[in-house]
């Protein structure tokens, strides 16, 4: 079995990063993905991404920034107050692709290898 997601879209929000006190660095942001549809619907992603590649999405993905990411799908689930289940899809991303012009992002990509 095999779960892997590939997305190519813009950055929806600056992201933000937190340190633990482990040393390890978490960043999150949201990723819009048009779908080639006449209506040019957007679909909305949550993005996490843990390490070095935290620390360079950080430094360099802002607001409206073209990337890629490759990881995989994760679910995020919970009890509210009330008990009602929720669940929240997640893409835990292993890899990070600065896909904008040199002048936006470095035009670099940069792998966790």
């Amino acid at each position: 079995m095999v779960n892997s997601v590939i997305l190519v879209g813009r950055a929806g929000r600056d992201p933000e990063m937190r340190y633990f006190e482990s040393g390890r660095v978490k960043t999150t942001f949201s990723l819009a993905v048009n779908r080639p549809t006449k209506e040019k619907e957007t679909d909305w992603f949550d993005i996490e991404i843990w390490g070095r590649q935290a620390e360079i999405a950080g430094e360099y993905v802002r607001k409206g920034s073209l990337i890629g990411v490759e990881g995989r799908l994760d679910f995020n689930r919970w009890t509210d107050d009330g008990g009602n289940k929720n669940v929240k899809p997640i893409v835990n991303a292993q890899n990070l692709r600065l896909l904008g012009s040199k002048r936006d992002s470095g035009g670099d990509s940069f792998d966790s290898n």
